[in-house]
């Protein structure tokens, strides 16, 4: 069964050294109900704007699995909100989730996959790993971003149901990862709502095959 295993949202802005000053990355888990809303938990934040939250990355989602896997190549703990997510998952494959999938969280709750999680500075220096930006990016591990289709609350414990899954396939790990010219394709030309930034990265990567005509 597919599950959220914890709801987790800012605990304090950090100074951090970036353009900014601070960063809201330090997410932690909460106990009882979130309301969610289309730009995200409620008293949840985001202290760069230009790069991070808005409709399209209103909500962060990262897997126990996956964060285990990066336990063990540590050697250390990940506990649920060290990467900055929102949600912890358990029994769903969240890289694997198709760009434009949808689902239902709880009673109400609806997100939609938007976008792969991009590693930056900010997250290179709340894991203080020298190269951390490249070593997150060659596990191909991202999670996923989402928007609120449907407003509603989420707790840890609640089930996770796919109600939508678009036909052209293409994963979050493939947008990630070396994309195949006709798979992007594939996606832009599927008639399903798009993030800008997908449609703009996907694009170029369309173009590749035209160019090299």
């Amino acid at each position: 069964m597919s599950l959220v295993t914890a709801v987790c949202r800012v605990d304090r802005l950090l100074p951090d050294s970036g353009i900014i000053g601070v960063t809201a990355i330090d997410k932690r888990p909460v106990t009882g109900s979130v309301r969610v809303r289309p730009l995200g938990l409620r008293a949840d934040v985001q202290a760069n704007r230009k790069y991070h939250g808005g409709v399209d990355q209103a909500v962060y989602a990262y897997a126990d699995e996956d964060a285990a896997y990066f336990a063990d190549l540590l050697e250390r703990e990940v506990p649920p909100g060290l990467f900055g997510e929102n949600l912890r998952t358990s029994g769903i494959d969240v890289t694997g989730a198709v760009t434009g999938e949808r689902w239902r969280i709880g009673d109400t709750l609806v997100l939609e996959v938007t976008v792969p999680r991009t590693p930056c500075g900010t997250f290179a220096r709340r894991m203080g790993i020298d190269g951390w930006v490249k070593r997150f990016a060659d596990e191909g591990r991202p999670g996923a971003y989402f928007r609120v289709v449907k407003s509603g609350s989420v707790a840890a414990g609640d089930p996770v149901e796919v109600i939508h899954r678009p036909e052209h396939g293409v994963t979050i790990g493939e947008i990630f990862g070396d994309l195949a010219p006709d798979r992007a394709r594939a996606v832009l030309e599927s008639g399903e709502r798009l993030a800008p930034k997908v449609v703009h990265d996907l694009s170029k990567v369309a173009a590749r095959s035209t160019a090299s005509r």
